[in-house]
């Protein structure tokens, strides 16, 4: 069966011709839901099923809830989830019910997707803010220490993984520094090669996720000319080298300002520069016939991490109360939280 390399943003409720139309000819690896395309539960699971069959596929359908700002089903409708940072800082207070924390949110996360049939969460943020940086990362981090961050982001993953949800690590190898927001012009980060190296340390720690996205940054001590989504040298050097990840790469978004060309163009830069994936999220379906130009069918080692990655996505969630882990989790977040 042969499966596109890319993964398509839906922002639409409900599957039209259209849609319908370039699922059934391209065959992406996996759909995004963004939040247009979340109404109720009730929808979002039609929607889900709808475009795995017009896929003719079970694809993977993924969704940005981090918590905090990057959230796409919003209340009402959906519970709110706090910001990452928060689980930091309780960890500052009391490392056990921080990490306890950060794994029960995560997995009452996967507990509401798996119900609707979203299967896999962009998700959990391991970059490393430092001051003076552009806001863009900011509270999405769960800390400013790269320890910090590797234990609640293994907590994280955890909890997403036991509820039968693929996560995705993101932004490899490190967004912490970017000097701009990637999704309005191309960030640029000067330090060298040691000050970089405390970034890398949560991705390093985590180098057995399935599943990461990259940043699109410039590292100028590293490769002066290219982001990393479009370097061979970060991607080979740093990704797959010092940090040792050997999981399904992911491009960040396309339709990002930070990368220059047609979608098309971009796409082929990403997959020559060693992603096994890119992502385009405009919702516009001639934006998705575009990208696809530039997209191969998943095959050798790419299709291999896709397939790893598949079989978390797929998995069945291990038992759980979701009653009790709600009492657990105000019992342990409410004291320092409040929904808005």
């Amino acid at each position: 069966m042969s499966i596109l390399a890319a993964a398509i943003g839906v922002r639409q409720p409900k599957l039209d011709d259209a849609l319908a139309g370039f699922a059934k000819s391209a065959r992406p690896w996996s759909f995004i839901l963004f939040r247009e395309a979340c109404v109720s539960r009730e929808q979002v699971t039609r929607l889900c099923a709808d475009l795995r069959e017009a896929a003719g596929h079970d694809a993977i359908i993924y969704i940005d809830q981090e918590g905090g700002r990057v959230a796409r089903l919003k209340a009402p409708m959906w519970p709110t989830w706090p910001a990452c940072a928060l689980y930091g800082k309780l960890y500052e207070r009391d490392k056990e019910r921080g990490i306890e924390a950060a794994k029960l949110g995560h997995r009452l996360i996967a507990h509401e997707l798996k119900q609707m049939g979203v299967d896999a969460d962009y998700a959990p943020v391991l970059d490393v803010p430092v001051d003076g940086a552009d806001l863009i990362i900011g509270d999405r981090a769960f800390s400013q220490d790269p320890d910090v961050i590797a234990v609640l982001g293994r907590a994280a993953l955890k909890g997403l993984r036991e509820g039968g949800v693929l996560g995705c690590v993101k932004h490899m190898p490190g967004h912490g520094r970017a000097d701009a927001d990637s999704h309005l012009s191309l960030p640029k980060v000067s330090v060298g090669h040691n000050q970089l190296g405390a970034d890398w340390a949560p991705f390093r720690a985590l180098n057995d996720a399935e599943a990461a996205m990259t940043a699109h940054i410039v590292y100028q001590s590293i490769d002066p000319d290219r982001p990393a989504t479009h370097s061979p040298i970060v991607i080979e050097k740093i990704i797959r080298g010092e940090i040792g990840f050997d999981g399904l790469l992911a491009s960040d978004d396309l339709d990002m300002k930070a990368l220059e060309g047609t979608l098309q163009t971009k796409a082929e830069k990403a997959f020559a520069a060693g992603c096994d994936l890119v992502l385009q999220c405009s919702g516009v379906i001639a934006d998705m016939e575009n990208v696809a130009q530039g997209c191969p069918i998943l095959s050798g080692k790419p299709l291999e991490r896709a397939e790893r990655a598949s079989r978390v996505a797929k998995a069945k969630p291990q038992p759980f109360d979701a009653a009790h882990a709600w009492h657990r989790y105000w019992s342990l977040m409410g004291p320092y939280w409040t929904p808005k």
